[in-house]
């Protein structure tokens, strides 16, 4: 919420010099038939053309120093509700003008600043505001597009009854209106990534975030008595249970590939704005699911960058700003001028063992071998491949045997659940096909006890 006052002109003759520049249309003409009037009385010695010349003249200035004068003290208020919204979605703006001074305002035209993306310029007339008094208005913002939009600075129009000056003075505050990728409920399934030739066969567990702790501690209200030490019991003369059961929260990267030359076409319908839905959709996901998640780029760049290599919080309040950090980040995001994933390679290494979703774009036989080889310390790993040519209309699609297939077959060698995106897919339909048991062409382990994930 941004309130403020509006601002005056510096100095005496500056302020004048506006105000005249403020002269409407009627105004100038009045001026411009004023004067006429008066030369030619001047000229044909008609008195009383002379008076009525002087008074045209005379009427629109009286209202450019009045209007100079003019010490209204209004104060404005602007709430956006929602701050964050999603792509297509609309966020409502309420406007508020409160009237401080002890004279009543005359007619007033309010006019709020927008990005042209947000829509037309949202305009409103306000009547007389009587002294105290209050007005409030509101409309409607939305784009297709994310990002950070500004809102304001905030315009306050004032004109004469007769309506021969219009000035405008503006205030000093602003919002901010963030609008996320668009985001889809994900279903609830078990992703594995489970490969041939890992481990002995049976499906790797996902990493769980820390290292078992065996130390006893003290009897909490709740904990199941079969869990209680004896020994320690004994030893510290109270009740002692065991900590190495304790749930663990479990971890999960989310990479984006954001290289300029793995994508082509722009638009909210083009390949990269999929990429960036689907990265948002995951991290949302996981989150709800109880993860400690991280958002890992091309560039090696991890959000959120402080503590636990990058990885989110501990759960409630902290794993839900977290999330609205990472959905901030994917908000403003754009294409890096990188060719290699050695980067986010370095960065996928640095941390413990989870489970690993990447929504790659075009990878060449060097990318897709590195990205491969991202595989080898994960518990689970699954990709999404794009190819950007085939979203433009200038390739196959991948389903067709196109560029992509190359890169999902080398990845799913390597151990990766890995799944070619067609034009226009689903990404919820994709999701479910990668937490399928027997999914058409994916690796598939042996093993049939449990693996980690969620379901």
């Amino acid at each position: 919420m941004a309130t403020g006052t509006p601002g005056g002109a510096g100095g005496e003759s500056g302020g004048l010099r506006t105000a005249l520049s403020g002269l409407t249309t009627r105004g100038r003409s009045f001026l411009a038939a004023g004067l006429a009037a008066a030369v030619c009385a001047f000229v044909l010695g008609q008195h009383a053309l002379l008076q009525v010349g002087l008074l045209i003249t005379v009427l629109p200035l009286l209202c450019v120093y009045a209007l100079h004068r003019t010490r209204y003290r209004v104060s404005g208020s602007r709430r956006l509700t929602p701050v964050r919204v999603s792509a297509g979605g609309e966020a409502r703006v309420q406007l508020r003008m409160d009237n401080v001074s002890r004279l009543p305002t005359g007619l007033l035209m309010l006019q709020d600043r927008v990005p042209y993306v947000l829509g037309p310029r949202p305009r409103f007339v306000l009547d007389r505001v009587e002294p105290g008094g209050r007005r409030e208005v509101s409309y409607r913002v939305r784009s297709d597009l994310r990002g950070r939009y500004p809102l304001g600075p905030l315009q306050l129009r004032l004109t004469d009854p007769f309506g021969l000056v219009e000035l405008t003075r503006s205030f000093s505050t602003y919002d901010t209106l963030t609008v996320i990728p668009r985001t889809e409920p994900l279903p609830p399934v078990r992703l594995t990534g489970e490969a041939n030739g890992y481990g002995e066969g049976n499906q790797r567990s996902l990493a769980l975030a820390g290292d078992d702790d065996v130390i006893p501690r003290g009897y909490r209200y709740g904990d199941d008595l079969r869990r209680v030490h004896w020994r320690s019991t004994a030893r510290y003369g109270e009740l002692m249970v065991r900590r190495e059961e304790q749930p663990q929260r479990a971890r999960a990267t989310v990479l984006l590939d954001t290289r300029q030359v793995a994508f082509q076409g722009a638009g909210p319908d083009s390949a990269f704005e999929w990429a960036v839905s689907g990265a948002g959709s995951a991290l949302l996901h996981l989150v709800e699911r109880g993860f400690s998640v991280r958002l890992l780029t091309d560039t090696g760049d991890a959000v959120p960058g402080e503590g636990g290599g990058g990885f989110s919080g501990g759960g409630g309040q902290e794993s839900a700003e977290a999330a609205g950090l990472m959905m901030d980040t994917l908000a403003v995001i754009g294409h890096s001028d990188g060719s290699s994933l050695s980067r986010a390679y370095d960065a996928a290494r640095s941390g413990n063992e989870g489970l690993l979703i990447a929504f790659f774009g075009d990878l060449d036989d060097a990318q897709a071998d590195l990205a491969a080889r991202m595989r080898q310390r994960t518990g689970g790993a699954v990709a999404f491949v794009l190819d950007s040519a085939a979203w433009t209309g200038r390739a196959a699609p991948n389903g067709a045997g196109g560029p992509a297939a190359e890169p999902v077959r080398r990845l799913r060698e390597a151990g990766w659940t890995a799944l070619a995106v067609p034009p226009g897919a689903a990404l919820g339909e994709l999701w479910r096909q990668a937490g399928a048991p027997a999914a058409g062409g994916m690796p598939q382990g042996t093993g049939t006890s449990g693996a980690g994930g969620w379901s």
